[in-house]
């Protein structure tokens, strides 16, 4: 759900107020409310109360306003934490010689009459969104300029009439585009005020409509949302009638660890039909693509998701086919697979983790809750009946419900993945029969926490700082380590995540975003200079640098001992997956050890390396084309020309400039059929 965008100034016409003089709306999430927007207006000031939490954590926002005679806003002020705790120190100022913005990225200003009118928070509540929907309901050709860059469009989308302890209204849900990667939704009623902000599991609605609301915007978000990646599909995806031929590649063996020699490469009906010496006779009717001498690499896999459908699309452009997904709305993600594997949107191949949360204050909203370990174990069951790879288990889970869903999952065919639930330990999970341990924090807390502390809160978080005084051939650490090693309990650290929470800092481009920042829109690069984790002092942020110095050394020595260690990210897959695979290469790695983790390695990990993992005759058509040799550098995986998944191909250059991203190849040439 994106809550991005502030009124700085509405127009004239619209001098009434947006919102109403008092209005509450409720947050839900997949049916459960988990917090409030209050607004509250005494004339020309306006305060905001925006607090909601999920999975123990979200952002705590208050704001203050004062509306100009047109009814706008000409000042501003968001002070509070976003979900993972960063300080929020936001404003804004117009006045008549322009405007003056203040953010966590560094802010600044637009001078002049011609000055935009309207700002995008970076971090404020969903007013920004309502005053700025009515505002573009007047606005010629329903578009507006913003600052700091870029324009919002608003585009009717659906009407209908939902009832609630008001009466029935009439609402209307709009596409508010052009801010961003991806349009968000928002739905106003017949005087333009703010009666929903609906995203396919996720909606804040008007109190007293919230239920009936949530029960029909959401599926109208995710129809929205589908028909535009249907449309992209529909223009992006290339498919050809007979074989398709890629001339004059070198491919990367994982198994050998190297290139070959220059090769063709042929495939046809989704499935690789040929692997010769470059130059090898073609055949009648086939499409040829010039492979320039580039590289061709297996199609990669982030093995830590949470798969949504515009996450689809970003992952396949940026050469990820496969996503192993750790946990979602189920009903959700099956209608995606479906939708995927029937070509209609663009995405990745999805394996399929069976989440089992306890239910607590603290309960994250993703996949089942058990109250008994009872109800534990029936999920267990629910999720192999139905073909899930693995079992998850969460934070909120009793530590003593382990070993018994460990034992029924492991009888039924599944691996066991997950946290750590809450007052225990990694030890005594390995214990209960854990093959694969989540997150390098959710290891590393049980050597540093002392008894009774609760890691369902952002403590699991900040409790980080305290890494620094793990000694790494320590006793405890080999204990643990040890422990792994003879049960063959694997580890997915998702090191990215841990580098962009300890390390990035407010105004700076985060380091692993460095490669790319240029090429994206303005909204999102300004999303890429901001601090994730809080630190409220320069002492803290040392303590968090030096506890991501810690968990490097920890993990190397991990695969130094020969734990397997697997490429996650739980931001999304796309272009932190290559961020993933670059901090890898730190942990004693070559390229070429990378590569072949993250394609044959978890192809086996996963059971599917018989289809998936490598480039050879009969597996599926999952590759992309880059013109570098990554096997030398890893930096060449983020120049990709063209990916190929299931045999339908996808030049990057052609689809980016639609989301408002710089390409970073050019397309390949095409030669069709005669």
């Amino acid at each position: 759900m994106k809550t991005r965008f502030l009124l700085a100034a509405a127009l004239s016409a619209l001098a009434t107020p947006a919102i109403a003089d008092t209005a509450e709306y409720r947050v839900l999430m997949q049916g459960r409310d988990i917090g409030h927007f209050k607004v509250d207006q005494q004339g020309e000031a306006v305060t905001v109360d925006f607090d909601f939490k999920q999975n123990g954590r979200g952002p705590t926002i208050k704001e203050v306003l004062k509306l100009g005679e047109d009814g706008a806003p000409v000042s501003y002020q968001g002070t509070g934490r976003t979900t993972f705790g960063n300080a929020v120190n936001e404003s804004f100022r117009r006045t008549s010689g322009g405007v003056t913005w203040r953010d966590a990225a560094g802010g600044g200003t637009i001078k002049g009459k011609g000055a935009p009118r309207f700002y995008v928070t970076q971090s404020g509540s969903p007013l920004d969104q309502a005053l700025l929907a009515k505002a573009l309901l007047a606005a010629p050709g329903r578009t507006l300029k913003v600052a700091p860059g870029g324009s919002a469009t608003l585009t009717e989308k659906d009407r209908r009439t939902l009832d609630g302890t008001g009466g029935p209204l009439e609402v209307v849900t709009y596409e508010l585009s052009g801010l961003s990667i991806s349009p968000g939704y928002i739905t106003l009623d017949s005087k333009g005020e703010l009666f929903a902000m609906p995203s396919s599991n996720f909606i804040i609605a008007r109190a007293g409509y919230e239920k009936g609301a949530d029960a029909t915007l959401r599926g109208v978000a995710e129809k929205l949302a589908s028909e535009r990646l249907r449309d992209i599909q529909m223009d992006g995806a290339r498919n050809w009638a007979g074989p398709v031929r890629l001339r004059n590649v070198k491919l990367f063996d994982p198994v050998a660890k190297k290139l070959t020699s220059p090769s063709d490469v042929v495939w046809f009906d989704g499935k690789i039909s040929e692997v010769v010496p470059a130059g090898s006779l073609a055949t009648p009717g086939e499409t040829v693509i010039e492979g320039d001498g580039g590289t061709l690499v297996p199609g990669l896999t982030d093995m830590h998701g949470h798969l949504g459908q515009e996450d689809g699309l970003l992952n396949v452009l940026a050469g990820v086919t496969s996503v192993r997904d750790m946990g979602n709305n189920n009903t959700l993600l099956t209608q995606l697979i479906d939708r995927i594997d029937k070509g209609e949107i663009a995405g990745p191949r999805v394996v399929r983790s069976g989440f089992v949360e306890g239910k607590s204050p603290f309960s994250s909203a993703t996949g089942l809750l058990a109250s008994t370990e009872t109800e534990a174990l029936n999920h267990v069951r629910w999720y192999a009946a139905r073909g899930y790879n693995q079992l998850k288990i969460y934070n909120s889970i009793d530590p003593k419900w382990a070993p018994l869903m460990a034992a029924e999952a492991h009888k039924l065919g599944m691996r066991v993945a997950g946290h750590v639930p809450a007052f225990s330990s990694a030890d005594a999970m390995i214990a209960a029969g854990y093959d694969e341990i989540t997150h390098v924090n959710q290891l590393m807390l049980g050597w540093v926490l002392n008894p009774g502390e609760d890691t369902r809160t952002l403590f699991r978080f900040t409790a980080m700082r305290r890494f620094p005084t793990i000694d790494v051939q320590g006793g405890k650490v080999k204990a643990t380590l040890d422990a792994m090693v003879a049960n063959k309990v694997s580890h997915e650290p998702t090191i990215g995540i841990h580098e962009l929470g300890m390390t990035a800092i407010d105004g700076a481009a985060n380091p692993g975003a460095v490669d790319y920042i240029d090429h994206m829109p303005p909204a999102e690069q300004r999303a890429l200079k901001q601090a994730l984790f809080g630190a409220d002092t320069p002492q803290q942020r040392a303590e968090y640098v030096a506890a991501y110095g810690k968990v490097i050394e920890t993990l190397a020595e991990m695969h130094r001992r020969g734990i397997f260690l697997i490429p996650g990210t739980d931001t999304g897959g796309a272009f932190t997956l290559h961020r993933e695979l670059e901090l890898f290469a730190k942990l004693g790695m070559t390229p070429a050890e990378v590569l072949a983790r993250d394609t044959i390695d978890v192809a086996r990990y996963m059971g599917v390396d018989q289809q998936l993992g490598s480039i050879e005759r009969g597996k599926f058509a999952d590759f992309f084309l880059v013109p570098g040799d990554p096997t030398k550098d890893l930096k060449a995986i983020k120049s990709i020309a063209m990916v190929v998944k299931g045999g339908t191909a996808y030049f990057p250059s052609e689809i980016y400039p639609k989301l408002g991203i710089k390409p970073f190849a050019d397309a390949p040439k095409v030669t069709a059929a005669k």
